[in-house]
């Protein structure tokens, strides 16, 4: 009985010091800090891996640009909060582009690819310097820049599938990717530009998306953001993952993109705007 007692508090004292140790200098929690999941906060990352899938099912792209705007508010680390995002995009990835495989160009894909590997390489080195404080806000500022350029810009713009522009496109494309892990707008903007048919624009996408995600997975590793936190947070968002997988092959035939888009912007700079100013 005396051992058992023991035990007790000593289950107690552990789960105290966990709580204590997760409060944050400005008086806030992270549930995964400690790795005590709450059901609140739970419901938010699983809710928050749906409408990221969803997005990315419906339109291509956008799970970083969706999911980035909360995980930086529950991870322990900014950087483990990019390492989670790029793992469970990856899973919506693998999903689309293995369905679409027969219509990927390696020729259109590889060029801006390898300028991607490289580049996300450098920016992932920075995020491991750099205070999450200053991450966030060049988050927010980021944010409202892409709001601004998909609701106002990019529509204006058409780019040729040549060597330099895949380059320019990867080099910026692996600079948020490794910062912010959101590489799709300015890849996307590529792709749209140079594919004859929705088919061949998912497979380019998605194989792009896939292949960079693990890469720089694997970089995020080697910098210590590859945590148990983010396996446990993995394991959460992949049911949210499926689902908002599944509902987006549905409604894909059924919403408007472009309303869906606007939407998504707005919501971008709205989160943007808070990012900057928390």
């Amino acid at each position: 009985m005396q051992k058992q007692s023991f035990y007790c508090n000593t289950d107690i004292q552990r789960l105290t010091e966990a709580y204590i140790s997760s409060i944050d200098n400005a008086g806030n929690s992270s549930f995964i800090k400690t790795n005590i999941m709450t059901d609140q906060n739970i419901l938010i990352l699983l809710l928050m891996s749906i409408g990221a899938s969803f997005v990315q099912r419906v339109s291509g792209f956008g799970f970083g640009i969706f999911i980035m705007t909360v995980l930086p508010y529950l991870m322990p680390s900014y950087g483990e909060a990019t390492t989670l995002s790029g793992l469970l995009a990856s899973v919506t990835s693998l999903f689309i582009s293995l369905k679409m495989r027969k219509h990927l160009s390696w020729k259109k894909l590889l060029p801006i690819l390898c300028t991607f590997i490289v580049i996300s390489f450098f920016a992932v080195q920075f995020v491991a310097a750099a205070g999450d404080g200053t991450l966030k806000k060049i988050l927010g500022c980021m944010l409202i820049f892409a709001s601004i350029w998909f609701l106002f810009i990019s529509k204006r713009i058409q780019l040729s599938p040549t060597i330099p522009v895949q380059v320019g496109m990867g080099t910026i494309s692996g600079i948020m990717g490794g910062l912010f892990g959101m590489q799709g707008p300015p890849a996307v903007l590529y792709f749209v530009s140079t594919v004859k048919s929705k088919e061949e624009y998912m497979a380019i996408a998605q194989t792009y998306f896939i292949i960079g995600n693990m890469m720089m997975t694997l970089y995020r590793a080697k910098c210590g953001f590859l945590t148990e936190s983010v396996g446990i947070a993995w394991c959460y968002g992949l049911a949210g993952v499926i689902i908002g997988t599944s509902l987006g092959a549905v409604v894909f035939k059924h919403i408007s993109l472009d309303v869906l888009r606007k939407i998504i912007y707005v919501y971008m700079a709205v989160s943007g705007f808070i990012a900057l100013v928390c």
